[in-house]
This record gives C-alpha cells, structure tokens and sequence, in this order.
C-alpha cells in the first residue's frame, strides 16, 4: 500500500547514500576525457554521469582492443 503524499512533504527517493569517493572518480574521468568543467560534472544527476561513464569506458575499450 502506498503512503499518501502530503503537499510540501518529499520523500528522498532516489539514491539516498553514494559514497564521495566514488563522485570524485566519476567527475575525475569524465571532466578528464571530455574536457568538461568539474563543475558542469558536477551539475548532472547520477544517472546521467553514470551513463557518460559508461559511454567514455565503452570508447577507451574500442581504442584499446584495437591496438
């Protein structure tokens, strides 16, 4: 059964606890291989860095394998 939504009340949802440790690499690598501002990382929610995390990892392994 679902708790009714009261006006002015939010539940957290999402991703309450990430480790820090773990944002400073996502932000590191891809400000490092994109060339964006720590910043402009900053400012995307988890899901989408996690998705550009992928993506660069997914080119590095294309580079790499090809070698």
């Amino acid at each position: 059964m679902r708790c009714p939504v009261r006006e002015g009340v939010r539940s957290p949802g999402g991703i309450v606890s990430y480790p820090l440790e773990n944002i400073f690499k996502e932000v590191a690598f891809v400000a490092y291989h994109f060339h964006w501002s720590k910043d402009s990382v900053m400012e995307m929610s988890h899901k989408e860095r996690h998705l550009w995390v992928k993506e660069i990892s997914t080119i590095n392994d294309k580079i790499n394998s090809s070698r």
